[in-house]
């Protein structure tokens, strides 16, 4: 039997239940994957959710996720790309988030060893979704560019792909992520109304494009003169309508592929948020809804031992049940008890000085017992 993520009413992740399901077979040209990551996209809320189901029909009880990373374990017929034990990276279209998932062979490519599970198992939609945005817009060193969202998985990528061909990236997020995106060279700018009047007292430039991931900003897109066909977006299928923007998808395996060996060259990185386990997927979802997290949050359905690897912690930690309770123990110098590494210096400084004196009345000695011996000769 397999284990997988259901839910059988609209909602929020409270509706969302694990439960356990007939290991599926794979049919013609199919493979059975293990799964040991599939990451989080927060589209698969506004679908939960039972927003616009002309856009997104769910027939319940519905299935989630669609990138996965994970061991080929059975073929069907036809089946020739991948055998048994194959390590591979890839989607479905839907139903991603349980133990053993059927993927059409079209659908995979190998995981390349340099890429942990968690970031195999992420990388497809918001790695192509970027890529083709990115590749779309034809972006270049004459270009200024605003991505909102930058800190998310997809917002991150995107504004790695940019900045490779040269372009200046201006990037939304909440203060606390600034820091996150200067790492990648990204000018940092914060949510919320008056968009355009920050971003014109950031640059003299003009903005060329404008790549919305938050939705809603295609307004503040146009006051900065950017062309309706250089705004892209994901989610704001309303602004799509209303001002002609351009709605931009997830690609092909083909784009996965270019994006996979690019992080395996380590010339872009996809950051991991936070890893849960399947049977805490509706906390994985109430972190992604935050929109906080920067980068990828991933369901670990199989944790794998690696150099590097996080590892969610338990939600109760021991520290939660003992602070601030009183426990007997003798008496100890605190200064002795820290590590000269830790705290101000002092300690360090007075296990020199102590080191030093001991060396000034060692050659002391030496020097008196030179002495002593000189003048009995």
């Amino acid at each position: 039997m397999a284990h997988a993520v259901r839910y059988s009413a609209f909602g929020g992740p409270d509706v969302l239940e694990v439960v356990e399901v007939p290991t599926p077979e794979p049919g013609e040209g199919e493979v059975l994957v293990e799964v040991f990551a599939t990451g989080l996209n927060p589209v698969e809320s506004s679908i939960r959710r039972g927003e616009h189901p002309e856009r997104w029909p769910v027939e319940l009880p519905a299935a989630q996720g669609r990138d996965l990373a994970g061991v080929v374990i059975a073929t069907g017929p036809g089946a020739s790309r991948f055998g048994r034990g194959d390590e591979v990276m890839g989607f479905v279209d839907h139903g991603a988030q349980a133990t053993h998932v059927v993927v059409p062979e079209a659908n995979l490519m190998p995981r390349p060893p340099a890429l942990s599970w968690e970031v195999a198992g992420s990388l497809y939609t918001a790695g192509t979704m970027a890529w083709d945005a990115v590749e779309g817009l034809g972006l270049g060193p004459n270009d200024t560019v605003v991505i909102t969202a930058a800190a998310g998985g997809v917002g991150c990528l995107a504004a790695q792909f940019a900045r490779l061909r040269g372009a200046t990236v201006i990037g939304t997020s909440a203060e606390p992520r600034f820091d996150f995106l200067r790492q990648f060279g990204v000018i940092p700018t914060g949510y919320g109304p008056g968009l355009a009047d920050r971003v014109r007292a950031i640059t003299s430039e003009p903005v060329s494009a404008f790549i919305d991931f938050l939705g809603g900003q295609a307004g503040e897109a146009k006051a900065l003169g950017v062309p309706a066909s250089r705004i892209l977006t994901v989610l704001d299928w309303d602004a799509v309508h209303e001002h002609g923007i351009v709605r931009i998808a997830p690609g092909d395996v083909v784009a996965l592929g270019r994006v996979a060996a690019l992080a395996a060259a380590r010339r872009i990185r996809l950051p991991i948020a936070d890893i849960f386990s399947l049977d805490s997927v509706a906390d994985a979802y109430r972190a992604l809804d935050k929109r906080e997290a920067p980068g990828k949050i991933v369901l670990g359905l199989r944790v794998v031992e690696y150099p590097g690897q996080r590892v969610r912690e338990p939600e109760l930690k021991e520290q939660d049940v003992t602070l601030g309770v009183l426990t007997p123990h003798a008496h100890m110098d605190v200064e002795e008890a820290i590590p000269p590494a830790i705290a101000d210096g002092s300690v360090r400084r007075r296990h020199r000085e102590e080191h030093e004196r001991e060396e000034h009345e060692r050659e002391e000695h030496e020097r008196e017992e030179h002495e002593r011996g000189v003048t009995r000769r």
